[in-house]
């Protein structure tokens, strides 16, 4: 659900509220329609298609051609409550998808809660595993937090466009170009951790998952060599 609580916006804030979800989503809509998508699985992984269940991962730096490729899915995705939250979660919802808002510093708690309540639904989940301020290729333990308590395996992707522009971020986020192919790669999905695993344990397994997301950007950038 999107924040009602206007007064702690700006006026500017709220205007840009307004304004550019509304653009965001109208931009992706027109280069997305020309987008050509190729799937690709490593060995042992099966790609999903909607209506689709579970939990799935994914590196922010490819959240533009996700947010075109998946909006069929009907995800929810944990969406920090800030500002720069506020308007992906606005963006988002023109393009299909729910929010739950919370962080893995603000809200984190109330936020996997609410997303166990979705998964044991039977929808699917999406975390940007290394947002929303990286380091880049570094997930949190917030996606194997989400297992453990779900006891659903976690799927990983990635999407990398042939041509982009490549912004100077944290982590050099891409903008798809009009008219480019965009792999659409699996890797093997990630078993969860054990209900009464300790801590050294869920950090193996968060390793397990950031194997499993590089793999899935290697074979990516690979396919386009």
């Amino acid at each position: 659900m999107l924040s009602k609580n206007y007064p702690k916006f700006t006026l500017m804030q709220r205007i840009a509220m307004a304004v550019i979800p509304r653009l965001t989503a109208l931009v992706l809509a027109v280069i997305g329609a020309t987008l050509r998508f190729e799937v690709i699985a490593e060995p042992g992984a099966v790609p999903a298609t909607p209506p689709a269940k579970g939990i799935f991962c994914f590196w922010h730096q490819c959240t533009l051609p996700c947010a075109w490729y998946f909006r069929k899915f009907r995800c929810s995705i944990l969406i920090s409550r800030s500002f720069d939250g506020e308007l992906i979660a606005r963006t988002l919802a023109l393009l299909g998808f729910s929010s739950v808002r919370g962080s893995s510093s603000r809200g984190g708690a109330a936020g996997l809660l609410a997303l166990e309540q979705v998964v044991r639904q039977g929808m699917p989940v999406v975390f940007t595993a290394d947002g929303p301020r990286g380091p880049i290729y570094q997930t949190k333990m917030g996606p194997v937090k989400l297992a453990q308590m779900t006891q659903q395996e976690i799927g990983s992707f990635y999407l990398l466009p042939e041509w982009a522009w490549k912004l100077r971020s944290w982590d050099s986020f891409l903008v798809p170009k009009p008219f480019s192919r965009v792999a659409v790669s699996w890797a093997r999905p990630v078993a969860p951790p054990a209900p009464d695993a300790d801590a050294a344990t869920l950090e193996l397994k968060r390793q397990d998952l950031n194997d499993a997301l590089e793999r899935a950007r290697q074979n990516a950038e690979r396919h386009f060599e």
